[in-house]
């Protein structure tokens, strides 16, 4: 399990961010002021690191030099939570090592998104590192650990410890369930529930995220088919694909066999696909993309904006849907240059026939401003949580409104 150290001499706001970690199954650990932190830090050796800024006695800047003269502590990730704005201070934090900068007041969906990103490069760093020095291994224990049970799992072809959860997509002229996008959860019987940020880029840089995303697949078109025979014809499913799958020679193929062995049409399934990671292989994700949507299959760009080459993508790509990254749903209402920006990328997905999807919506304002902007989908934390498969029937065999 990652464990996370959180240095914060504010209660209310530590035991606010222990609560989310804690509920998103991270192992935490806190510290009031930054002596205690250090002291945490070097005997308990945490995978990533929050901390405060502007703290008596010793701030966050005098943290992270003491952290990096010691060898045990030099290289763990550390990510300063500040209400302090000035270009100088995120000069100064870059400049002593630190990963990232979030100013406060952040969202949940901001800090988590943080957190797992910087987990991820790490993830990847340990790979490279492992490529370079064979016996690298025994230096990194939890990497290996989880490695090893993943490939018991997997070879055991013992798949049951994994999870999906749904999380609602809500059509915002009717206010109902339209859709869903499926997220997997690792259950680990012997470590413990296994977040996305660890098992996504471990999978990913093992190779297991193929025989992982084949089951995933084939669950969700069950799942699927189950709502729409239980009177929601329309109802469809997203899942999202790493490059490394869609690569695949035999990924088409797969894919088309388990909507067929489920009675699905392609359109009840979505694949989204991060602009980032088309960057690696784009002819022959493009191409596979074509392939796809030859056959029905519908294409999402997810997190949409935040890409290099967003524009060039629309031209493209084969895509139906696009994405709106959640930070320019963030505090929508407090900054025009947001609000501009998702009203232009609407109003351009429109012209284009593409559909609109808010991902992140966490506040009622924000609702109603993505609404105003005519956006056709939204999703977020107001409305629900990825839920596992019993708590999502509950909700979606009500057919309540989740938007008034």
């Amino acid at each position: 399990m990652t464990k996370i150290l959180l240095i914060e001499d504010e209660e209310s706001v530590r035991e606010n961010i222990l609560d989310l970690l804690e509920a998103e199954n991270f192992e935490t650990l806190a510290a009031a002021n930054g002596k205690i932190g250090i002291e945490l830090a070097v005997s308990e050796t945490p995978d990533l690191i929050l901390c405060d800024l502007m703290m008596p006695n010793m701030d966050g800047y005098e943290v992270l030099e003491k952290l990096n003269l010691q060898g045990v502590t030099a290289t763990i990730p550390f990510i300063f939570l500040t209400a302090r704005t000035a270009k100088s201070d995120l000069r100064k934090c870059m400049n002593l090592g630190a990963d990232d900068y979030l100013t406060k007041p952040f969202t949940s969906s901001e800090l988590l998104s943080a957190i797992m990103t910087r987990l991820e490069k790490q993830v990847t760093t340990l790979k490279y590192i492992s490529k370079i020095n064979k016996n690298t291994a025994r230096l990194l224990p939890e990497f290996q650990i989880l490695k090893n049970s993943l490939l018991k799992n997997l070879a055991n072809k013992d798949l049951r410890e994994f999870q999906i959860h749904y999380q609602p997509i809500i059509d915002t002229s009717s206010g109902l369930i339209v859709g869903a996008e499926s997220l997997i959860r690792w259950q680990s019987s012997e470590l413990g529930m296994i977040s996305p940020a660890e098992l996504i880029p471990l999978a990913e840089s093992t190779g297991l995220i193929i025989p992982i995303g084949e089951w995933l697949i084939n669950n969700v078109c069950k799942q699927t088919k189950i709502w729409q025979d239980a009177g929601y014809k329309d109802f469809y499913s997203t899942i999202n694909i790493s490059i490394t799958q869609l690569i695949q020679p035999d990924f088409s193929s797969k894919l088309l066999e388990s909507l067929a062995k489920n009675n699905l049409h392609p359109s009840s399934l979505e694949l989204e696909i991060t602009e980032g990671i088309i960057d690696k292989d784009l002819n022959i994700a493009i191409n596979r993309m074509e392939e796809l949507s030859s056959h029905g299959l519908r294409i999402a760009i997810d997190d949409y904006g935040t890409g290099n080459s967003s524009l060039i993508y629309l031209k493209l790509m084969p895509i139906n849907t696009l994405k709106i990254d959640h930070y320019f749903i963030h505090n929508i209402d407090k900054d025009k240059q947001k609000s501009t920006i998702t009203k232009g990328i609407i109003e351009m997905a429109h012209n284009l026939n593409l559909r609109v999807v808010a991902e992140g919506v966490e506040s009622k304002i924000e609702l109603d401003i993505v609404r105003a902007h005519k956006c056709d989908l939204v999703q977020g934390y107001l409305l629900s949580h990825p839920l596992q498969v019993a708590k999502f029937e509950e909700l979606l065999l009500t057919d309540r409104q989740l938007i008034a």
